[in-house]
């Protein structure tokens, strides 16, 4: 087990791919991601030197050539002209959806959105090369091909797989633990028996789409889990049908999007996973030892997003967790804001702690029929 591809071990140091792009304010007011979370993971690490200069890669923006190896070509465009201009026709606002509430316009919109397209790129091509990437600002998984969908403006992952296959890899497995349905890298790829999606979601959560019977062609895995997942659940379901599905497909690469909204704490998720949980989860595919590109996604309480993400990069680079977080760390939480968190409801090891207590728990009947309906040719 976990050995399907020996001439692919990974031997290189991990390698944090990120920019002082996603510094600067984005989103505007009263939006969901307007929280710190990029640069509050990168000075995270920074706080605990986990990350040394040799082991940080900065991207280039994606190029519109680039771009529109997937995006048509219109919609980019689009895009491009709104950012420079701040404003948007009301055609424009409804055929692209942008302008909207969901998807706003704002200072350096494109160069971001390209950012994340450019890291997802050159983490593919550092795991080809026998690093593990992690792009923690990647993870757009609901970009369509012709217009922004879900807080998403470009689907990076998309060209993440797509780099890894014109590296030569055969087969991409992806694999999202987002609290949503990765419903624009499925869409992408339902015609690309190269590449297998695999969802693991909230059921009845915005976008409402990723049933567990709904294969699209056979490329497609879809887990949607009840309200109060928890760790018990996650491990019984990675045991029982991510890793055999894993196994059965025999990817050449991996490419995983590891939302922090499925963790207990989010806003927006109803789901109670520990940052534990998902951590281990990673670590079993990394066991496969494949050229693999681990990105961010949702995750709208700056807090547990910041101690998921910094904490994955510490698991990835070997580091030791130290029980109390330094000083200049406890002081950066503390001064975090966010208007979906009601300061109440801040628990105390967020502040100073990195790692969450277990989320364990019953394995629901519904978890294992899940389970045993996934598995099945």
């Amino acid at each position: 087990m976990h050995n399907l591809q020996p001439e692919t071990v990974l031997q290189q140091t991990p390698l944090y791919v990120g920019s002082e792009v996603f510094r600067r304010a984005a989103f505007g007011a009263n939006h969901p991601l307007k929280i710190m979370r990029h640069s509050a993971v990168l000075d995270l690490v920074r706080h605990l030197d986990w990350l040394p200069e040799s082991e940080f890669r900065t991207p280039a923006p994606a190029t519109v050539e680039q771009l529109t190896k997937f995006h048509d070509r219109a919609y980019v465009e689009a895009l491009q002209y709104a950012d420079s201009t701040g404003t948007v026709a009301p055609e424009v606002r409804e055929r692209y959806q942008l302008g909207t509430l969901e998807n706003p316009l704002f200072e350096g919109l494109f160069e971001r959105a390209a950012t994340t397209v450019g890291g997802s790129i050159l983490a593919a091509k550092l795991a080809c090369e026998g690093h593990v990437a992690f792009h923690p600002s990647g993870g757009t998984h609901h970009g369509r091909r012709d217009r922004a969908s879900g807080f998403c403006y470009f689907n990076d992952p998309v060209f993440a797989i797509r780099t890894l296959l014109d590296e030569g890899r055969a087969r991409i497995l992806y694999l999202d633990l987002d609290a949503h349905h990765g419903d624009g890298v499925e869409e992408a790829f339902v015609d690309e028996p190269r590449v297998l999606t695999v969802s693991v979601h909230e059921q009845d959560r915005w976008p409402y789409s990723g049933a567990a019977d709904d294969r699209r062609n056979g490329g497609a895995r879809n887990m949607p889990v009840p309200k109060g997942f928890n760790d018990s659940e996650l491990s019984y379901l990675v045991d029982n049908a991510v890793l055999p599905i894993t196994e059965n497909f025999s990817p050449e690469a991996i490419v995983m999007c590891c939302g922090a909204d499925s963790l207990a704490g989010d806003p927006l998720s109803g789901m109670q996973l520990s940052n534990v949980a998902l951590w281990d989860t990673v670590d079993l595919m990394l066991e496969f030892r494949l050229p693999t590109v681990i990105l961010g996604g949702g995750g709208y309480n700056p807090w547990t997003v910041s101690r998921y993400w910094a904490g994955m990069w510490g698991r990835l680079s070997g580091q030791a967790f130290p029980d109390q977080l330094p000083e200049p760390a406890v002081a950066m939480l503390k001064g975090m804001e966010c208007d979906l968190v009601d300061e109440e409801d801040v628990e105390p090891e967020w502040i100073t702690t990195l790692v969450d207590n277990p989320h364990d728990g019953p394995v629901r009947s519904e978890i294992e029929s899940l389970a045993a309906q996934l598995v099945k040719d």
